[in-house]
C-alpha cells in the first residue's frame, strides 16, 4: 500500500494517461492506466481549478448508437464543473475552455460531452 505523502507522482501525455508512483519507503515502482473518467478528472482539476467537479459515464445509455463502435467505453459523458476561472466567460467561452482542455480524449474515442459550466457565484444563486 502506497502512502500519499510518500510518493513521487508522475503523468505521462500519452495516451492511454499512466500515472506512476515511486515509494521512498520501499523503493517501488507501480503504473496504472488511468480510465477515461479519471484522465478527465485530472485535466480539469489542474487546469480549472475547480471547486465542483462531477462526471457521469453515461455510455450505457448510448449502445448501439452510431457514434459508438463497437464495444467502445466511456464515449459519453455528463460533466459538471464549478470553476472560478469561467468568471466573465460567456457560456460558448466555457465549453471551448473544456473542449479544448480534452481535445487529446475527443481524438480517442470520447465521442459526446454535457456540460454544465458554472461560476461560483452562480452554483451558489443554484443550489
Amino acid at each position: 500500500m502506497f502512502l500519499i505523502n510518500m510518493l513521487d507522482m508522475q503523468v505521462s501525455r500519452e495516451m492511454p494517461l499512466r500515472l506512476t508512483l515511486t515509494s521512498r519507503l520501499f523503493h517501488q515502482t507501480t503504473t496504472v492506466l488511468l480510465s477515461r473518467a479519471n484522465r478527465i478528472r485530472h485535466k480539469l482539476q489542474s487546469a480549472l481549478e475547480t471547486s465542483v467537479l462531477e462526471i457521469d459515464d453515461v455510455s450505457y445509455q448510448h449502445a448501439g448508437h452510431a457514434g459508438v463502435k463497437g464495444d467502445a467505453t466511456e464515449t459519453h459523458f455528463n460533466i459538471k464543473i464549478v470553476s472560478p476561472k469561467f468568471n466573465g466567460q460567456s457560456l460558448v467561452k466555457r465549453h471551448r475552455m473544456v473542449y479544448d482542455l480534452l481535445a487529446d480524449e475527443l481524438q480517442s474515442g470520447l465521442h459526446a460531452l454535457s456540460i454544465v459550466a458554472e461560476t461560483p457565484q452562480e452554483e451558489v444563486k443554484v443550489g
